[in-house]
C-alpha cells in the first residue's frame, strides 16, 4: 500500500510568527521582515533549534570570518536551496513522514493532550480554557512533532515495550520489564533554561546563533562535529549507527529524537527514542548553561519564582576576566564576540518550562509554569567594566530582597503571626517591581555614577514591597511597622573617593 505524501512543512503554513500568524518554512526564509517566533517558550525553543538545524545542514561556516562573509542573506539563500533539495523529506504524512518512525506503529496510541504538558488530562484540575484538550490541525501536529523531539516529559506515557534495535536494553528496568520513559534531552529533570542571542529580525537571530566548524572542533563532547540532519537519514532504532552518531553531534542536540512517534488519525504511537547522555555525563545542549567546575555539575533550571533576567550575570560570566569558573553557555559565549562586531543591539532571550517529578513521572503542577525574558544589550558598552558594575548591582539587589524578607518576617513575628509566607510575598513583590526598571539599569552599567544615581529607585521598591505587605492601620501594627522598617542607608550611601 502506497502512503500518500501530503502536508509538506516547506510549503504549508504551520510556524507561529509574532504579528503575522502561521507561515511555512519557505515563507520564513523568504521574508526578512519577520520579527520573532510566536508560541509558548518551549515551542519557540523547539522551533529555533529546528531552524538552526536546517541552516547548519545547508551550510556550516568554517570560522567567524566565513560566518561574517555569509551574512544573514547568504544563510537564507543556502537554506532555501537546501529545502528545495530535500523537499520530499518534509512531508508530515507519507512513506517517510517528517521526524517520525513508521516502525514504531506497534506502540500504543496516546491522545495528543496526554503528551502536551500544558493540557489537563485525567483527574488534573482545569483552570483555564487553554488547559482543555482540543482537536489539532495538521499545522498543530507539525509543531507537536517538532516539540516532542526534545521536550517529551518522562513517565509512563511512553510505550517502552516496543524495541526497534535488537538487543537494546535501555527501555527495560532492572526486572526486565518496560521502564518509564526518561525525560527528553532538552527538558531534563526540572526543565532546563535555554538561551539564544536575538537580533532585529528572525533571520538575523538565526544567523547570530550559527555555529562554525572551528568552534565545534574544539569540543570533545561532540566527536561527530556538526553531524547530519536526521531527516536526511532517520535512525532504524534506539542504538543503531545513525542513532549513536546523533548522540555525538551538535545536530543530535538540536534535533535529539528523544521520542519515536507516528501520527494517527486520533493520536500518535509514542515510545522513548534515542537516550542522549545527561549533562552530568557531558551531554548538553549548547543553549543551556552548566557549571562543570565542581565534582557534581550544576545546571540552570527554569524557575517561575526567579525570572530569567535575574540570572543574567551567571549567563554572561564569560565577560569577567577574574575567574574561569562558573556557568557556561556555548550558545552565548561562542557567538557574543562576533555579534558585538556586527550589530548595535544584541538581545539575550531566555526561556523554558519548569516541571515537577515524582517516581519517574514528570508533570506540570502547582507553581510550575513557562518562563521567558529578553534583555537588550548595547554592543558599544559591553565589556569587563560594564559586567563588573552589573554584577555589583545584582548582588546589591539580592541583598535588598533579603532585607525586605527579613523586615517583613520580623514585622509579623513581633505580632505572633505567620511569617514565612508573608515575607516571601514581600520579597517576590520587590523583584517584580525591579523587573520594570532592570533594562534601564543594564543600559547604564558602563557608567558607575549613573548606576549610583539609580539606586534610590530600587530603594523605593523596598519600601513599596514592605508597605504593601505590612499594614499600619492599628497602633500595634504601626509600632511593629516602625520598629522593623528596612534600613537602606548603607545601600544609598555614596562610596568615599580614594585620594589620588
Amino acid at each position: 500500500m502506497i502512503v500518500e505524501n501530503r502536508f509538506n512543512l516547506i510549503d504549508e503554513p504551520w510556524i507561529p510568527i509574532v504579528d503575522v500568524g502561521r507561515v511555512s518554512l519557505k515563507q520564513l526564509f523568504d521574508h526578512s521582515d519577520y520579527r520573532a517566533l510566536g508560541g509558548n517558550p518551549v515551542q519557540k525553543i523547539a522551533l529555533i533549534k529546528l531552524l538552526l538545524a536546517i541552516a547548519q545542514a545547508a551550510y556550516t561556516p568554517e570560522d567567524d570570518s566565513d560566518w561574517a562573509k555569509l551574512g544573514a542573506e547568504g544563510m537564507v539563500k543556502k537554506s532555501l536551496e537546501y529545502l528545495e533539495r530535500w523537499h520530499d523529506r518534509f512531508y508530515l504524512y507519507g512513506e517517510k513522514p517528517f521526524l517520525q518512525m513508521p516502525a514504531i506503529k506497534a506502540a500504543a496510541v496516546q491522545n495528543y493532550g496526554v503528551v502536551l504538558p500544558e493540557i489537563s488530562t485525567g483527574n488534573t484540575t482545569v483552570l483555564t480554557q487553554s488547559h482543555i484538550e482540543k482537536s489539532l490541525s495538521d499545522a498543530d501536529k507539525s509543531l507537536l512533532i517538532v516539540q516532542l523531539m526534545g521536550f517529551g516529559l518522562g513517565g509512563k506515557k511512553t510505550d517502552n515495550s516496543v524495541i526497534l534495535s535488537p538487543g537494546y536494553q535501555g527501555k527495560f528496568n532492572d526486572k526486565g520489564k518496560p521502564s518509564t520513559g526518561k525525560p527528553s534531552a532538552s527538558i531534563g529533570f526540572l526543565g532546563f533554561l535555554h538561551n539564544f542571542l536575538q537580533g532585529n529580525s528572525l533571520q538575523e537571530t538565526l544567523w547570530l546563533n550559527l555555529f562554525t566548524r572551528q568552534k565545534i572542533s574544539g569540543l570533545a563532547i561532540f566527536p561527530q562535529g556538526m553531524g547530519a540532519a536526521p531527516w536526511e537519514q532517520m535512525p532504524a532504532g534506539e542504538s543503531c549507527a545513525v542513532a549513536e552518531a546523533l548522540k555525538s553531534s551538535i545536530m543530535g542536540r538540536l534535533i535529539p529524537l528523544s521520542r519515536f512517534c507516528l501520527l494517527t488519525e486520533n493520536g500518535l504511537h509514542y515510545s522513548e527514542g534515542i537516550a542522549h547522555p545527561g549533562y552530568k555525563e557531558g551531554g548538553i545542549d549548547p543553549s543551556i548553561s552548566i557549571d562543570s567546575s565542581a565534582k557534581d555539575p550544576k545546571a540552570i533550571w527554569s524557575d517561575p519564582d526567579k525570572r530569567p533576567w535575574r540570572l543574567l550575570t551567571a549567563l554572561l560570566s564569560f565577560f569577567s576576566q577574574t575567574s574561569n569558573k562558573g556557568f557556561d553557555c556555548y550558545q552565548l559565549r561562542w557567538n557574543m564576540d562576533r555579534a558585538i562586531r556586527q550589530i548595535h543591539v544584541i538581545g539575550i532571550w531566555s526561556g523554558g518550562l519548569r516541571v515537577s517529578s515524582n517516581a519517574g513521572e514528570q508533570y506540570v503542577s502547582g507553581s510550575d509554569d513557562f518562563v521567558e525574558s529578553i534583555i537588550q544589550l548595547r554592543s558599544d558598552m559591553l565589556g569587563e567594566v560594564w559586567f563588573a558594575n552589573l554584577q555589583l548591582e545584582m548582588d546589591e539587589l539580592d541583598k535588598l530582597s533579603k532585607t525586605v524578607y527579613g523586615a517583613t518576617f520580623n514585622y509579623f513575628k513581633s505580632q505572633n503571626m505567620e511569617t514565612k509566607e508573608q515575607a516571601a510575598l514581600a520579597s517576590n513583590l520587590f523583584w517584580q517591581l525591579c523587573e520594570r526598571r532592570f533594562q534601564e539599569l543594564v543600559n547604564i552599567c558602563d557608567n558607575a555614577e549613573q548606576v549610583l544615581a539609580m539606586r534610590p529607585v530600587f530603594a523605593r521598591f523596598v519600601d513599596k514591597a514592605y508597605d504593601t505587605c505590612c499594614s499600619k492601620d492599628t497602633a500595634r501594627q504601626l509600632d511593629a511597622w516602625a520598629k522593623n522598617r528596612p534600613d537602606l542607608r548603607k545601600y544609598l550611601k555614596k562610596p568615599t573617593q580614594e585620594a589620588a
